[in-house]
């Protein structure tokens, strides 16, 4: 059982950031048992925020809606700069 759906909220905290950071991709991250389908945004200094989607359809169509890349985290991993960022 998931623990919550997507809501609108959540896309609109995709757009928030990458509205306000630079060379943003997204990292889609599949649903598993416990949570709904993800994005992961990364901005090009590896600050980044998970977020719920609802689906790679609603990844993809928010992506194109945005124009930043979307890369299938199973698949490509995640860039190093995110591993390396710390927060404040």
């Amino acid at each position: 059982m998931l623990d919550r759906e997507a809501t609108p909220t959540d896309l609109d905290e995709l757009r928030e950031f990458v509205a306000s950071r630079t060379g943003v991709e997204f990292y889609l991250e599949p649903e598993t048992t416990a949570t709904d389908t993800t994005v992961a945004a990364v901005a090009a200094d590896g600050e980044w925020i998970r977020r719920r989607v609802g689906s790679a359809r609603i990844a993809s169509r928010l992506a194109t809606e945005l124009g930043v890349p979307l890369y299938d985290a199973g698949v490509l991993g995640y860039p190093a700069a995110m591993r390396r960022y710390r927060r404040s």
